[in-house]
C-alpha cells in the first residue's frame, strides 16, 4: 500500500486523490489513534482547523469538521489563516489537535491535510502511519451530548498579528514595503501584522477568489514583486507562497534576496543578540556555498541536512538550535514558531532594517553567491548514484578542478525517476560546463 502521508501531510488533487470521502476518514481516524496515544488525558478533546483560500477547501473543512466531530472532538473553526498561524494557535490555546488544509505553493487544484500535535509540532512518523491502518475500520459511534461541538474563532486574525509584533523589538516606521500575499492565507493577516508594526505597506496579490491562489505570484514568480518595487519606491519586498510559511525578499533596486541571504541576516542579527544557540544555524546541503563562507568567516557554524524544511527542524530540535532555513525561503525561528513562517520572517527582517538602519542590499550583502547551476537528468536508476565508480570518478575529477572555490552535489529526487546535478563555481560559465559534464556522465552511467 502506498502511504498517503509524504513529508508534509496528505496532499493530492482536490476531488480527485484528495476527496471529501478521504479527509472524513482521516479525521475520524486521526481522533482515535491520538485519543489511544494518551493525547487528551481523559478530557474531552479540542481541534482547531483553518485552511488557505483554494475554493475546495471550504468542501475538504466541511469533511474534516464532521469527521472530527463525528468521533466526539470539538472544534474550533479559524477561517483562512496561514499555516504557522495555525500551528501557533495550536499551542497558544491548548489544543489536542491542529489540522491545516492547503497545498502551499502548488497550483491551485491541489490541496492538502496537515495534522499537527499538541502545541502546533508535526505528528511523528509512527503517528501517522497508525492513522492510515486504523481507516475505515469499525468504531463505536458517540451519540447525544458525547459527539463533538463546532464554533468559530473570529479573532483568529487579531490573536495571531498580535503574537507576532510582539516577537520583534523596533517600530517599523519609516519604512516602506510591498508584501505579495499570493493571493493566499496571509492576504489579511499579513498587512495587518506589518501595518500594525508601523511599516507603511503596499499589499499586491491579496484579493482571493479561490481560484487564484500562487498564479503567477507569490515566492514562485518574483517578477511581479521586483516590479511593483520599483513602481512604488519602496524600500523593500517580501513574497510569501499560499500558506506563508516561505518568504523571499526583493531589495529597493529590484535584486532578488533568497533564503541564504536572509538567512545569514537574520544568524547575525540573532548572534549579536546572544539569542543564536551555539553560535550555530542548520541549513540544507542545497544552501550555496558563499553562505557558508560568509557564516564561517563571521564565526558562525552551519550545521547542513538532508534537503526539506522537516530535516532542517528535526535537526533543530535534536540539538536544540535555534535558527534554521532553506534557500526557499523557508525559515525556522523556534523561539516563536514551531514551523517555517513567511511573515515572521519578514517581520524580523525588517526589524534588523529598523535596528541597524542599513537597507536590504547592504545586509544581504553579508555573503556573496557563487553561480549556480542545476540540472535535472531524467530516465535514469537513482538508486545507483553512489555505486557507480565511473561516475565517483568523474565527480571526483570535477572537485578537484574546483578546490575551494566551488562544489558539486548529486542527490536523486525524492519523487522522480531522475537524478539532480548541481555545480557551484566562481563563475556562471566554469558551473554549467561542469554540470553539463557531469550530466552526462549521469546518463550514460545509469540511464534506463
Amino acid at each position: 500500500m502506498v502511504r498517503l502521508f509524504g513529508t508534509d501531510g496528505v496532499r493530492g488533487l482536490a476531488n480527485g486523490d484528495l476527496t471529501a470521502e478521504l479527509a472524513l476518514d482521516l479525521s475520524v481516524s486521526a481522533a482515535h489513534i491520538l485519543a489511544e496515544a494518551g493525547t487528551f488525558n481523559g478530557h474531552r478533546p479540542v481541534a482547531v482547523v483553518g485552511r488557505d483560500t483554494r475554493i475546495s477547501g471550504q468542501f475538504l473543512e466541511a469533511a474534516v469538521v464532521a469527521g472530527l466531530a463525528s468521533a466526539g472532538v470539538d472544534v474550533l473553526l479559524l477561517g483562512e489563516l496561514p499555516t504557522p498561524g495555525v500551528a501557533w494557535l495550536t499551542g497558544e490555546l491548548g489544543a489536542d489537535l491542529g489540522v491545516m488544509l492547503s497545498a502551499s505553493h502548488n497550483a491551485m487544484p491541489d490541496n492538502g491535510i496537515k495534522f499537527l500535535a499538541r502545541g502546533g509540532v508535526k505528528l511523528d512518523d509512527a503517528i501517522e502511519v497508525a492513522i492510515e491502518k486504523r481507516m475505515r475500520e469499525p468504531w463505536d459511534r458517540p451519540t447525544g451530548a458525547a459527539v463533538g461541538r463546532v464554533r468559530t474563532l473570529d479573532t483568529a486574525v487579531e490573536q495571531y498579528a498580535a503574537h507576532l509584533d510582539s516577537t520583534i523589538s523596533h517600530s517599523l516606521e519609516g519604512i516602506k514595503v510591498v508584501l505579495d500575499c499570493a493571493h493566499g492565507a496571509a492576504f489579511e493577516v499579513g498587512p495587518r501584522a506589518l501595518r500594525e508594526a508601523g511599516a507603511e505597506v503596499v499589499a499586491i496579490c491579496a484579493e482571493p477568489d479561490g481560484v487564484n491562489i500562487n498564479d503567477g505570484c507569490g515566492s514562485t514568480h518574483l517578477e511581479v514583486l521586483q516590479k511593483a518595487v520599483v513602481e512604488h519606491g519602496a524600500d523593500v519586498g517580501f513574497a510569501l507562497d499560499g500558506d506563508a510559511d516561505r518568504c523571499l525578499a526583493v531589495d529597493a533596486s529590484g535584486a532578488i534576496v533568497d533564503g541564504d541571504q536572509i538567512l545569514a541576516i537574520l544568524a547575525l542579527a540573532m548572534r549579536e543578540a546572544g539569542e543564536l544557540h551555539d553560535d550555530t544555524v542548520v541549513a540544507t546541503v542545497m544552501s550555496n556555498l558563499g553562505f557558508v563562507q560568509a557564516m564561517k568567516a563571521a564565526g558562525v557554524g552551519v550545521r547542513q541536512t538532508k534537503v526539506g524544511d522537516r530535516y532542517v527542524l528535526e535537526a533543530m530540535k535534536l540539538s536544540g538550535f535555534t535558527l534554521g532555513g532553506e534557500q526557499s525561503g523557508h525559515v525556522i525561528m523556534s523561539r516563536h514558531a514551531t514551523t517555517g513562517d513567511g511573515i515572521l520572517t519578514a517581520l524580523h527582517v525588517l526589524d534588523r532594517m529598523a535596528a541597524t538602519g542599513r537597507t536590504l542590499a547592504d545586509l544581504g550583502g553579508v555573503m556573496t553567491r557563487l553561480p549556480q547551476v542545476l540540472v535535472n537528468v531524467p530516465g535514469v536508476d537513482k538508486s545507483r548514484t553512489d555505486e557507480d565508480f565511473v561516475l565517483a570518478a568523474a565527480v571526483a575529477e570535477a572537485e578537484a578542478e574546483l578546490g575551494d572555490t566551488g562544489r558539486v552535489l548529486l542527490r536523486p529526487s525524492g519523487t522522480e525517476p531522475l537524478v539532480r546535478v548541481m555545480v557551484e563555481a566562481a563563475s556562471a560559465d566554469q558551473a554549467r560546463d561542469i554540470a553539463d559534464r557531469l550530466a552526462a556522465v549521469v546518463h550514460q552511467q545509469l540511464a534506463l
